[in-house]
């Protein structure tokens, strides 16, 4: 069993995966191990909670790399435990991992956004940052806007909370008309989450087991990670 934590990044996540993944919401602490309790054999993590709950921990992520599990990360709060866990053997996909991975990016809220509640679907409320600056990026390379009014866009969009952060707001606070620039975003619209979690999901897909256990390092069961999950140590 493969299985593929996933929620706002992806909404339509079920029309992509294979019957042999089984879909998870947004991960937080615990999620990992009870997922290896139930037999996963793979595991995919694309978004996960991190405000009002513990976010996923990575002693989780490392613990099951150290019993032979591919795990994959991508798009969201994966593209974050990839990159840190990389060294361990996690498995990064995609360009805002790769931006993570390589220093181009370093601000955790730039995969953050506002979304509805998994009852409906996970509907975003406003825009991460990597979305903007693709979008922004693929705008320039049409010819659609300067690099001075794209740079200033990207500009007012660091300077608002992702919880406030939507394409009106940025337009706006940048002195910009949003009535004649929306058609130019839409127009050059990227969502690079969609994308990168979509290569996860086919990346997930195709891989058979492996066994990341031969490496040069060891699983450390610290004090609390016995006081938590004792029986694995």
């Amino acid at each position: 069993m493969k299985v593929l934590f996933v929620g706002p990044s992806l909404p339509d996540a079920a029309r992509h995966v294979s019957p042999e993944i089984s879909l998870r919401p947004p991960a937080r602490q615990g999620d990992f191990m009870r997922a290896l309790d139930e037999g996963a054999t793979a595991i995919g993590l694309i978004d996960g909670l991190f405000e009002n709950v513990a976010p996923i921990w990575h002693k989780e992520i490392l613990f099951a790399l150290s019993r032979g599990i591919p795990v994959f990360g991508a798009a969201s709060m994966g593209a974050l435990r990839a990159a840190e866990c990389a060294p361990f053997g996690m498995i990064g996909i995609g360009e805002i991992f790769a931006e993570y991975a390589d220093g181009r990016r370093v601000d955790d809220a730039d995969v953050a956004l506002l979304h509805g509640p998994a009852e409906m679907n996970y509907p975003a409320v406003t825009v991460p940052m990597v979305n903007v600056e693709a979008t922004l990026a693929r705008a320039v390379a049409l010819s659609l806007v300067s690099q001075a009014a794209a740079d200033e866009l990207a500009a007012c969009a660091r300077t608002l909370f992702y919880k406030e952060r939507t394409w009106r707001s940025i337009v706006t606070t940048a002195g910009f008309d949003f009535g004649e620039v929306s058609p130019v975003l839409k127009a050059a619209a990227v969502d690079q989450k969609r994308l990168d979690a979509l290569a996860l999901v086919k990346a997930l897909t195709e891989v058979q087991h492996q066994d990341f256990r031969e490496k040069d390092w060891k699983f450390n069961a610290t004090p609390l990670w016995r006081t938590l999950y004792g029986v694995y140590s």
